[in-house]
């Protein structure tokens, strides 16, 4: 049996895999496997990638460090605390608690850089209290997954890292250029969600406290911080991002400690609504003990183990499509467009399709290396770019079939996945809009940059 033949009926074999629902990891891990036996290259090479993944990549490093920060955010009460805040911020306009949701997803992915742990902390909070404040079980759980989406794009973000190793440039200045684009896809969801509870009549209206909202600020202080000082460390050189990921993994473990210690010295109840608590109740969080934390830290390894081999497998499949000659198909056809923005817009068009098919680490892992020269070549900004393509990645979290917020939320908040796909529609035109003015409008990823040099 001929190569070619044996290639087509292997991608013919892990598509079906794929439709039936396997998950996508050991999908790529069968093709690249059946792929390394055509092409007669050793399986080692997969083993040698992932060990290649974290000894020779140090920025990689930050992958499971944030990812532990988020959940140390999350299981010490931080993270309910940001969203008390944004909930008193914007609970007076329609649809203001499911606007809270998304203003809260911003504020975590300032934390943790990932859009799962987004997607599933704020699901899991707040879900149940939008269900209990008159908004559809299905419109709630669609808002969880897409605020999720910007887990990747406002720093820090682990994507940026993959994405700042794969093609060398300075993650700092990927983190600066993600500032507004992030927080543009923020307000454009918000925007969609306040007309959609307008529309509807979803949603009960809270009074708008001044008090209220300099209270439950007081309460997040915590979470201020610990953006705050990613922040401040990464742009003044203090730390490179991968010790910035250090750092607040070391900051999140002594908040947590610490808060649990005088929450229970004090005797407080930290389950109190926020008017009855007192101001320094209102500045410790819940926190937790000495003893919960390998279950963290269990719950972390879990989510890096199943990244770090999915980045080993799509480097070795990188490899194979090489051989293979796709990167050079993919690239002969969009610099066959001829001109610059139909080149560019044939770019995002085909990340947009794989993101539909494919997680956002193995889009940018396969993708990144063909369209970026590309892209430099007829005078897009490196820099510009790697925002255009991972805001269009971020986007395929909530686009059929693959969707993987969708899983998360369904998975959360126990909402069938079909049935959430309906409220994801207006979401993907907000973001897809704030996605072409991203790539049309270069200032709004290097006006921050240039200011921070």
């Amino acid at each position: 049996m001929s190569d070619p033949t044996l290639i087509t009926l292997i991608s013919i074999g892990v598509t079906l895999f794929f439709m039936m629902g396997v998950p996508v990891f050991l999908v790529i891990a069968y093709w690249v496997i059946g792929m390394s036996y055509v092409l007669d290259l050793q399986l080692l090479n997969m083993g040698a990638a992932l060990q290649d993944v974290f000894t020779d990549g140090f920025a990689l490093l930050a992958m499971p460090l944030f990812i532990l920060t988020g959940d140390l955010i999350n299981r010490s009460g931080i993270a309910r605390r940001l969203s008390d805040f944004a909930y008193a911020c914007l609970g007076w306009i329609r649809g203001g608690l499911a606007m809270a949701s998304l203003g809260a997803c911003g504020l975590f992915a300032a934390i943790s850089g990932s859009n799962s742990a987004t997607t599933a902390t704020i699901g899991s909070m707040l879900h149940p209290e939008m269900v209990k404040g008159g908004y559809d079980e299905r419109f709630s759980a669609a808002t969880a997954a897409a605020g999720g989406t910007v887990g990747i794009i406002i720093p820090p973000s682990i994507i940026f890292i993959v994405y700042g190793f794969l093609m060398n440039l300075p993650i700092s200045d990927l983190f600066v250029a993600g500032i507004i684009p992030g927080s543009l896809m923020v307000l454009g969801m918000m925007l969609a969600c306040f007309i959609i509870c307008w529309r509807n009549g979803w949603g009960y209206l809270i009074a708008l406290s001044p008090f209220r909202v300099f209270k439950t600020g007081l309460g997040a202080w915590l979470g201020f911080f610990a953006i705050g000082l990613v922040l401040w460390g990464i742009y003044t050189g203090k730390f490179s991002p991968t010790e910035a990921a250090g750092v607040t993994v070391g900051f999140g473990i002594i908040a947590g400690l610490v808060s649990w210690v005088i929450s229970k010295t004090l005797r407080m109840d930290q389950n109190k609504d926020w008017s009855e608590k007192s101001t320094i109740s209102m500045l410790v969080v819940e926190g937790f003990t000495i003893p919960q934390i390998p279950g963290i830290v269990m719950r972390s390894a879990q989510i890096t183990g199943i990244l770090a081999p999915l980045i080993a497998i799509s480097v070795v499949m990188q490899q194979i499509l090489s051989l293979l000659g796709a990167q050079e198909v993919i690239g002969n056809f969009v610099t066959s467009m001829g001109g610059f923005y139909p080149v560019l817009f044939t770019a995002m068009a085909i990340v947009f399709i794989f993101g539909m098919v494919l997680e956002s680490l193995p889009v940018t892992i396969i993708l990144a290396p063909i369209l970026a020269p590309i892209a430099a070549s007829i005078g897009v900004d490196p820099i510009h770019f790697a925002v255009i393509f991972l805001v269009g990645a971020s986007i395929g979290f909530i686009t059929p079939p693959y969707g993987l917020n969708l899983y998360v939320a369904s998975g959360v908040t126990g909402v069938p996945y079909f049935k959430l796909l309906r409220y994801t529609v207006p979401y993907l035109f907000a973001l897809i809009s704030v996605w072409l003015l991203v790539s049309l409008i270069p200032s709004l990823s290097l006006y921050l940059v240039e200011l921070a040099k």
